[in-house]
Parts: C-alpha cells; structure tokens; sequence
C-alpha cells in the first residue's frame, strides 16, 4: 500500500481531472521519474491506496467524481492553494470567492481538518508588498473561518525559471518581484500567524525552520501523522522522506509530471516556461495511463531541477499547487 500524491509536479485536479478519474477505474498508472527517466506502474486499486494526496488551486473538475470516489473506499487529503493573487501572477486561476466556495464544500463533505489551505507563496512585489498581505490575509482567513485548521505557507524561491517569469512580467508591466531579507520575512510570517490565529487556523512553515517558532509550525506537507490521524484503518508506517532542505514530508509516490500545469503562475518551477505547459496540455489525451501523453520521457526529465532526488518509486519535488 502507498500514499499517492496527485501531485506535485502539476495541477491534476485543476486540468487532468477525466484522466485521474480514469486511471482510477483502469486500476493502475505509469508515470515517469523525471529525475532518472524510467517509467514506473503503480497500482491504484483502492486496496493498495492508503490515501491520495492532491494539490490544486482548484478543485472543481474533481467535484463530479467524488461520489464515485468515495464510493469506491479511497481516502483523501486536500492541499487546496488560495492566495488571491492579482490575474498578473496568475492569470488562469478562477476567482478566489469561488476557489473559498469549493474549499468550504470540500470541507463540509470531508470536514476542515482533510482541507489544508496554503497561502503559498508568499510573493513580494511593487504590488503586492508587505502592506499588502496581511491585509488580504485577513480577508482570505475571514472567508475560510471554519472550513480550514491549517495554513502552509512560504516564501518564493527565485529559481532560473522563476526569474525568468519575472523579468517577462517586468518587461511587460512594469511589476516588480523581489525577495525580502531574513528578518522581514519573519516579520511578515509572524503577522500573518497572529492573524490566522484570530481565526481559528494555525500556520505551517513549509521548508522554513527559521520561521519556526510557538505560532508557526514545522510543515509536513505528506503528513504521516495527519494521515493516520484521520484514517486510522487504512495506515501502515510511513517513513519520513524529505524532498530538499527543511521538507518535512513522509514517503509517498507521486503520479505527475512537470510541464503540464496551464495556469500560467508567475512563480511556478514546475514548469519550462507556461507555453511549453499549455503546449503539452492542450495535447494531453485522457485515456492514456501516463500523464504527459505522448511526449517523449526525456523532455519531461530536462525539466526537472537539481533539488529532486530520491528513490525512482518516491522522487518528489516540493512545489506551490
């Protein structure tokens, strides 16, 4: 038995819900270790599934199969990214009063503590600077008051893709990313954890020890305990397997692939470039049992980054779905 993570690499509820749906009743999927390039089967029978880990922006291409999936005996945990960015970061995200709709239904029907929102990440810019989060922190905690107990959170990482995309956006519009020095990001982590408090959620640093604190929690996105937690029957042992520095996840195998998230985020390294993800998305054949269709391994594997790393049957890379 294994935990599944549907995924990391990519948005799989958001885009390549039919595909997910149908590999599940297929029973099986292959998918590509994008740091070695061997393909490996996994089952997906709900005896070997001790729960699906999804991560999405938006969940509602997933809400017409959920009955067949609960039917069917699976167990799921929701990673559920609302940041309410301006359309500039992220110009093919829904709107966020209704991305607060979707999370509250995923909680009535699976209650608050499956549904794990992730403010993440935080991105600073001319724009959106360190005024402007609390203040739409607030709001967003104020909508999801109730329906969540946990926000994971960090800070933008400014890889060669990241950097990339944001020159473009420089280019194009005039906004400007920058990162923050070490004490302004505690500053701001330690602003956003007094206002979640106020709401009933506590925070999670995601790959932030130094944020770590009484009021921010050490993050464990693949939580070994939250999942034997929440279902008991269905847990064995699960060993910690971090991804890169300051991950605090357990092993798990994750399904997806890099260069097929079409929401086009600014911050996004999942991604080559976002026409190189809508290339392969719009090509992308549901019935297929890997997720990149037919392209070709090795054009997943270029990439990957050098913070991947692992075992073939648990390579994950830690990213902001």
């Amino acid at each position: 038995m294994k935990v599944i993570s549907a995924s990391r690499r990519t948005d799989i509820p958001a885009f390549y819900s039919e595909w997910f749906i149908n590999r599940i009743r297929d029973g099986y999927v292959r998918w590509v270790n994008p740091f070695s390039g061997a393909v490996h089967r996994a089952s997906l029978r709900p005896e070997d599934v001790m729960a699906f880990v999804l991560w999405s922006k938006n969940y509602m291409p997933l809400l017409p199969y959920l009955n067949e999936i609960d039917t069917n005996g699976y167990r799921m945990l929701f990673h559920f990214t609302i940041t309410g960015l301006p359309k500039e970061f992220e110009p093919n995200v829904p709107d966020t009063a209704d991305l607060v709709e979707c999370a509250r239904s995923l909680s009535d029907r699976y209650g608050a503590d499956a549904v794990l929102w992730r403010y993440d990440p935080v991105l600073i810019s001319n724009v959106t600077d360190r005024r402007y989060h609390p203040r739409r922190f607030e709001e967003l905690c104020a909508a999801l008051e109730g329906a969540v107990k946990r926000c994971y959170f960090s800070f933008v990482v400014f890889h060669r893709k990241v950097q990339r995309n944001t020159e473009t956006l420089r280019g194009k519009t005039g906004v400007v990313c920058y990162d923050l020095s070490t004490a302004d990001r505690i500053e701001t982590a330690n602003a956003l954890s007094d206002i979640a408090s106020g709401h009933g959620i506590e925070m999670f640093s995601c790959c932030g020890d130094y944020l770590v604190d009484g009021r921010i929690k050490k993050a464990h996105c693949t939580d070994a305990e939250l999942l034997h937690r929440l279902y008991p029957d269905r847990m064995r042992h699960l060993a910690n397997f971090p991804v890169r520095d300051g991950c605090g996840c357990c092993e798990c195998t994750d399904i997806g692939a890099y260069d097929t998230c079409a929401h086009g985020c600014v911050y996004c390294y999942a991604n080559a470039s976002p026409q190189s993800a809508l290339w392969n998305y719009e090509r992308h054949n549901p019935r297929l049992d890997m997720l990149y269709g037919n392209l070709q391994a090795n054009s997943i594997r270029s990439s990957s980054t050098s913070t991947d790393r692992g075992s073939d049957d648990k390579l994950t890379l830690d990213l902001q779905f």
